[in-house]
């Protein structure tokens, strides 16, 4: 007799044997429709592997949390599988475990999410459905817990408080967004005055079916992922929708130093970029491949660490959220360099901004881009994440159908545009931490080490 958690191990054998085998897709065929309590479905039928992928999101993230409060999100999320209905937590792990199936999802600054996998059969797949639906609508919060995790989060805390690297982005987010949710970090104070009271009350308010969207991957037919997606927020109240999103106001330029005893600077330089959706995207997509998203071939890698060694590894990138997100350059060097090599960082992306990339990057870039898109796609998994993307932010039913053609329309002229409009050097942002430690003066091609 073979076990649902050995079923679901040749499940997975076999989806490697068929992604070895398979050709790539061209995009998905994505059904959507919307409960009647105001829950939007996204839906992909694939009928390749016994599997079925389920995502849950909740605009229940950090956006949604009071001023004071930072931390509240993360930690309801996270407990909701310390108790719900009339199952503790080891009766909710057990369960998990006789199902064979896999249960996972987090909270970010956007959505709070729980994820599902299970082997299409009904049995599993149904016990699998009905728990996710019991701990998305009736966790009991056990105070036991919420203190345990709680202590376990402040002392996390206090150990990123050391670390440069989570100081760096702790404050380079708090400057970039000083008026904005996104610049608010969980912190011990915070954390502390949370009260198990605090985590029902979120939950209640923001665990609505009219802020939930579903995402549904794998071997179910449409009849049964309406009856998944049903299930799945049957237990919530149908709530209000969501509010419109909000703006940031674009900073002011300035350097922001911040003593460490590290020998290297870490150093984030940038400034409030783009909202999903946004119809630069492609070209800024494409254009910060070539500035520093594209590894060993970007213009920052050129001449930040190849010509001049300041640096083992210098990155950009935008990172489109709900609201306007993030455009950062990363890097470390040592401390005796970070002048010199932050005045590279700034001529570099002033070049870039004058005149735009050449013909030559451009083409390059959009080979790379375009001949690895089937990656994108290439699991169960990745084609949820991708069907939740497009559910969460309202993307187009056939952004993944178009995508490739939209990389491949955009020119040098559209990338230069693009940029100037959303990155210029009055409102950049330098925030370095640490480099204290490097006090002996260095070479000028002496590469960070």
């Amino acid at each position: 007799m073979i076990s649902p958690r050995q079923r679901f191990g040749l499940a997975l054998a076999l989806t490697v044997a068929t992604l070895i085998s398979s050709p790539a897709r061209a995009g998905l065929a994505i059904q959507n429709w919307t409960t009647p309590g105001g829950t939007r479905v996204f839906f992909v039928e694939s009928r390749a592997l016994p599997i079925v992928d389920v995502q849950v999101d909740f605009r229940a993230a950090g956006t949604e949390v009071p001023a004071g409060k930072a931390g509240l999100a993360g930690l309801t999320r996270g407990l909701l599988d310390a108790g719900a209905g009339n199952l503790d937590e080891d009766a909710i792990a057990n369960r998990v475990a006789d199902l064979g199936a896999q249960i996972g999802g987090g909270a970010d600054m956007d959505r709070a999410s729980l994820s599902l996998r299970t082997l299409s059969s009904a049995t599993e797949r149904d016990g699998s459905v009905e728990l996710l639906a019991t701990l998305i609508g009736k966790p009991t919060f056990p105070a036991a817990a919420v203190e345990r995790e709680k202590s376990r989060l402040i002392a996390g805390l206090k150990e990123a408080e050391t670390q440069p690297d989570s100081i760096l982005s702790r404050r380079f987010s708090a400057a970039i967004f000083p008026d904005h949710p996104y610049g608010r970090t969980p912190t011990v104070d915070t954390v502390t005055t949370l009260s198990r009271d605090d985590l029902a009350d979120f939950h209640r308010r923001n665990y609505t079916s009219a802020r939930a969207t579903v995402s549904i991957v794998g071997d179910v037919s449409r009849a049964e992922a309406e009856a998944i997606a049903s299930r799945l927020v049957a237990d919530l109240p149908v709530g209000e929708a969501p509010a419109a999103t909000a703006n940031t106001t674009v900073p002011a330029r300035q350097v922001i130093r911040v003593p460490h005893p590290s020998a290297q600077a870490h150093i984030a330089v940038g400034q409030p970029g783009i909202r999903r959706g946004d119809p630069d995207f492609f070209p800024l997509f494409v254009g910060n491949y070539i500035l520093g998203g594209g590894g060993f071939v970007s213009r920052l890698t050129g001449e930040v660490r190849e010509k001049r060694g300041y640096a083992y590894s210098v990155y950009s990138y935008f990172a489109p959220q709900r609201d306007v997100g993030p455009f950062q350059i990363g890097l470390q060097t040592k401390g005796s360099q970070t002048d010199d090599a932050l005045k590279v960082v700034g001529a570099t992306l002033d070049e870039f901004l004058a005149k735009g990339p050449t013909e030559a990057e451009l083409k390059a870039a959009k080979d790379n881009l375009i001949n690895g898109f089937a990656l994108r796609l290439d699991s169960n998994r990745k084609m949820l994440d991708q069907v939740a993307a497009i559910g969460s932010f309202g993307l187009p039913l056939d952004y993944l159908d178009t995508w490739r053609d939209k990389v491949r329309a955009v020119t040098a002229a559209q990338i230069r545009d693009a940029f100037r409009r959303h990155v210029s050097q009055d409102n950049l942002v330098t925030v370095v931490v640490g480099g204290d430690g490097d006090k002996t003066a260095t070479p000028k091609n002496g590469a960070a080490r």
